[in-house]
């Protein structure tokens, strides 16, 4: 098992949820444990949003789930995360507090080159952004 935190089409309801993900190949339910934050901005791609972390940025909304380790490969898939290329999206470890406990996750930011004139979004919250655009 693992952790992750996801913060935009992965997000319940949203048009990659995570259980629907783990659902479509059989795998089984992850496990909610919670809503977390990471610092940074928050960027508009059009049809999902992209993370640059930064510790001088926004708090940026997120769930964490646990994982089976069969639905990686699964995320990596739908993220374009391939071993070996660093492209839009970026696998990364990233520690942050679930009901007060410090849980280290799996995330997909992007790297920071592939933001140049995007609109940023300033609440760091993607459903609630998408919801109103």
């Amino acid at each position: 098992m693992q952790t992750v935190f996801v913060y935009g089409t992965l997000r319940a309801g949203e048009v990659n949820d995570i259980r629907e993900a783990a659902a479509r190949n059989e795998i089984a339910e992850p496990t909610l444990l919670g809503t977390a934050t990471v610092r940074g901005h928050l960027f508009d791609f059009g049809s999902y949003p992209g993370l640059v972390v930064d510790d001088q940025g926004v708090d940026v909304i997120g769930d964490v789930y646990e994982i089976d380790d069969e639905l990686v490969a699964v995320l990596d898939e739908i993220e374009a995360v391939y071993p070996g290329v660093e492209d839009r999206f970026l696998a990364r470890d990233v520690m942050v507090k679930v009901d007060g406990n410090v849980v280290n996750c799996r995330f997909y930011p992007v790297a920071p080159n592939t933001v140049k004139g995007l609109p940023e979004i300033k609440s760091g919250d993607w459903v609630k952004y998408r919801a109103t655009r």
